[in-house]
């Protein structure tokens, strides 16, 4: 069973999905979040985010397992970024495998949508002009 961690430094993917591979597995769905170089009209030239590790480690695989009681999928995983981030980094990244596409797109959206809601992360921002700003996006709207 996959988890939900922390990473303090840029992590490959391909070991994640991997791991991830199951033959109960007929569908794989997962989400990648990258450091954008804008947010709400500002220009933005980098981010740095700060965690509550053993909160966000422990509010993180309970998304995790709430996923899992949730959907009709066989396991997820969850990587989050802490530290400086660069433009066009990988910030976060999800992946679920299923045995059906519906189940494992469900909980991808699911669980990045909780992560970004409720685990103990937060990003500040710093801006081309020089000011900075730290933004904890709260709840998801529904789509």
């Amino acid at each position: 069973m996959q988890g939900f961690r922390l990473a303090a430094a840029a992590f490959d993917i391909a070991p994640l999905r991997e791991a991830l591979l199951d033959p109960r597995a007929g569908a794989f769905a997962s989400f990648e979040g990258w450091v954008r170089n804008h947010h709400d009209g500002r220009a933005v030239h980098g981010l740095y985010y700060e965690a509550y590790p053993a909160l966000a480690e422990r509010e993180g695989n309970a998304v995790l397992a709430e996923a899992r009681s949730r959907f009709a999928i066989v396991d997820a995983c969850c990587v989050h970024r802490h530290g400086e981030l660069a433009i066009g980094e990988l910030a976060v990244w999800v992946g679920v495998s299923a045995a059906h596409r519906d189940a494992a797109f469900d909980a991808c959206r699911y669980i990045i949508d909780e992560v970004k809601s409720r685990v103990p992360i937060w990003k500040r921002e710093r801006y081309a002009d020089g000011d900075a700003g730290w933004l904890h996006p709260g709840p998801v709207a529904a789509p």
